[in-house]
């Protein structure tokens, strides 16, 4: 696949998602979903080494420089569905496959798991299912939700003087990222205020959800998750991420798991390449 890529723009049902479009539209199509706060560039080490592939990354919802849900909205993990559905329909895409990490990967496999005839392959990066809530717990959770919305909604985002100063705060974020994976996601996830810089993202991807998927209904989603999926677990990622998930896949010979060295970000940084030889393939369809 050619570096180079187009920024393309899709639109449905009044959203407008900003995009990446990578290789030739006669490949497999693969709709790429980034994970929290981060946006598109998330793929941009990975993408130039998946070649035969009609690979467009998109920035979500909230995200990049796609739109922001209204104000009476959410940011629900299960309101990704719909957008990717609208998404594949601007494409004119029927069937396809999705790569995803993190926030994503978990969008990806809802959207794998409400609508699985539409879906050929998932591969994911460290990531899988949302962390179960028990339903005891739902009441106050929406009150924790409904105060962090208002909160959150009317907070003024963080300025940086310079692109550099923007760069330090994200390299230093919940995940540790290198120096060049921050600069990318940042020279995405910014705003130009003129004098300064602030964060493209929308401050309402701070507050929780305002509901949470309980173990019974995380395992329905994931039971209609029949088709072939690759998933890659970083030995440095999501703390204890790998020892939750072994109990969660005991069964499920459709999903292959690869444990591989790096961080959170490892498709991003030194990972990729060993990513990329691993799910390019798979998503090409010569490998099951």
């Amino acid at each position: 696949m050619s570096e180079i890529f187009r920024e393309i723009t899709l639109e449905f049902d009044g959203r407008a998602i900003a995009a990446r479009r990578y290789g030739s539209e006669g490949g497999e199509p693969v709709l790429a979903l980034h994970g929290w706060l981060d946006n598109c560039a998330s793929f941009a080490s990975l993408a130039p080494l998946l070649d035969g592939l009609d690979l467009v990354a998109v920035d979500m919802a909230g995200h990049g420089r796609s739109y922001h849900r209204s104000g009476d909205a959410n940011y629900n993990i299960w309101e990704e569905v719909e957008d990717v559905i609208g998404i594949t329909h601007a494409l004119g895409w029927r069937r396809f496959s999705l790569l995803a990490h993190s926030r994503g990967a978990v969008a990806a496999m809802l959207t794998a798991g409400t609508f699985p005839d539409r879906i050929c392959r998932l591969a994911l990066i460290d990531g899988l299912v949302p962390p179960p809530a028990r339903a005891e717990e739902a009441p106050e959770n929406l009150a924790r939700a409904i105060a962090q919305r208002a909160r959150y909604a009317h907070r003024k985002p963080r300025e940086f003087a310079t692109l550099d100063e923007a760069v330090e705060a994200r390299k230093n974020g919940m995940f540790r990222l290198s120096d060049q994976a921050a600069l990318l996601l940042v020279q995405r996830g910014t705003r130009d205020l003129g004098q300064r810089l602030t964060w493209s993202s929308d401050p309402r991807l701070m507050a929780t959800s305002t509901g949470k998927l309980t173990s019974p209904q995380v395992r329905a989603f994931l039971d209609r998750v029949t088709m072939p999926v690759r998933l890659v677990l970083a030995r440095d990622g999501i703390l204890d991420m790998i020892e939750r998930m072994r109990p969660l896949l005991s069964g499920r010979d459709n999903i292959a798991v690869r444990e591989m060295d790096g961080g959170h970000h490892l498709h991003m940084e030194g990972g990729a390449a060993e990513v990329a030889d691993w799910i390019g393939p798979f998503l090409r369809g010569q490998e099951s």
